[in-house]
Order: C-alpha cells, then structure tokens, then sequence
C-alpha cells in the first residue's frame, strides 16, 4: 500500500474530520432487547458517496450538515467550538476497578453511553467483585468488548496490556452519536499531533463535546440526532 493511500484520519481546524485510504465507512444501529437494554450492534453496507476504495472522505464534526455523517460545509457558517481539548492517554486518565482473574479499568471522560455496560439488573461496576466466578467473569468480558469507546477494558493477572476485540479497520457512524473509530485507524489533531491508536476511539460529531476530537457522550444532552 502506497504511503498516500494508507488510512488516517486528519482533522482540519474548525473543519471537519478528513478520512484517507480504503476505509469502510457504516451506519451502526444498537439492537435492543424488549426491555431497552443494547444487545449487539447491527452494520449497514458501506455508504456511498465517497472513494471507498481511495477514501477521502469529509465527514460533518459540527453536528449541523444536512448530510450527516458527511459535510456539508454547514460549519462555515454556524457558530460551534471547534477546539480540540483531548489530552492525556488512556493509561493516565483510567481507574481500576477492580476484579479477580481480570482486572478492569474505566475511563470515565470518554463514555459516549452506548449502555452495553449494564442491564435492567446488573452492571460492570456490581459484577467487577464476582469476577472470580467464570459465568460473571465472562459477562463482564462481554460488556467491557462492546464498548465502543474503549472507556471500559479489561486485562489478565500479570499482564500490562489490555485484552482487545478483534475489530475490522472501519469507522461506525453511530445512530445519533459519534463515529466509532475501529481497527486502530491513526488520528491526526489540527496542530499535527496524533491521538494516542487505540484498537476502538470514538469522535464528536455532534460539536457539544468538552473533549474533542473525543466524544464525551454530550450528544445526549445535546439532543443530537441524524435527522436534525
């Protein structure tokens, strides 16, 4: 692969995120149980309106393109806070919590509230101390795996890496959330610095966040959707 085609993502200052290279770019729905709790997540095919094979795509961070989740120069014209505030690596920002056979950690700063840490009944931070037990301790797995932001990991007894998911090189638009970042795809900051790569990384699309490129989960608040 040539140096030009390999994939990236640059964000262009008080402009939107620029992607480069042969990456999939698909709309992920969280499918539900009847009770409201996230179960798995449903992938739509690649969208169009871009190279998927070069890339080169511009996709909308000020959350007002009437073409989301690409732009459509919407940020010119609106007022929004294009500064990008993200600092520090997951390692400093993280707090253990735990756990017996795993250790589990959790980065508070950049949960974008996906829910798949938690039932009507139960939830990480309640099973973390039962982890001893096999049946608890591979639910927690399966919670902390689908967290798109990564703000959950976990790790094995006497190892200072985190145990990661298989996950394709591909960005999920999330449905009225952010772009969910997958495979360890390089993120270039406006002033030439790069975000720690990380196998699963999540980005404001949506212009409330406190934290950008990072999303913070203010879309929530901000009552963002892809429809307004």
């Amino acid at each position: 692969m040539a140096i030009e085609d390999a994939p990236s993502i640059r964000i262009r200052r008080s402009g939107p995120l620029v992607v480069s290279g042969p990456i999939p770019i698909r709309r992920k729905t969280i499918v539900k149980s009847e009770h409201g709790e996230p179960l798995a997540y449903r992938s739509s095919e690649p969208l169009e309106g871009f190279n998927a094979r070069k890339g080169n795509a511009a996709l909308c961070r000020c959350g007002g393109s009437g073409n989301k989740p690409f732009c459509d120069g919407t940020h010119m014209g609106v007022d929004w806070d294009h500064h990008e505030t993200a600092s520090g690596t997951y390692a400093e920002r993280s707090r253990e919590l735990g756990g017996s056979r795993i250790s589990v950690h959790d980065d508070r700063s950049i949960c974008v509230h996906a829910g798949f840490c938690g039932t009507r009944v139960s939830s990480v931070w309640k099973l973390v101390d039962d982890t001893d037990d096999s049946i608890v301790r591979l639910q927690v797995i399966n919670m902390v795996e689908k967290c798109p932001s990564g703000a959950l990991t976990f790790r094995l007894p006497d190892d200072e890496n985190d145990v990661e998911p298989g996950l394709p090189m591909e960005i999920g638009v999330l449905d009225d959330g952010p772009l969910w970042v997958q495979g360890g795809v390089p993120v270039q900051c406006s002033d030439g610095t790069t975000l720690e790569t990380r196998n699963r990384v999540t980005l404001c699309r949506c212009g409330a966040s406190g934290n950008k490129p990072l999303c913070d989960g203010s879309h929530v608040a901000a009552g963002f959707g892809d429809s307004g």
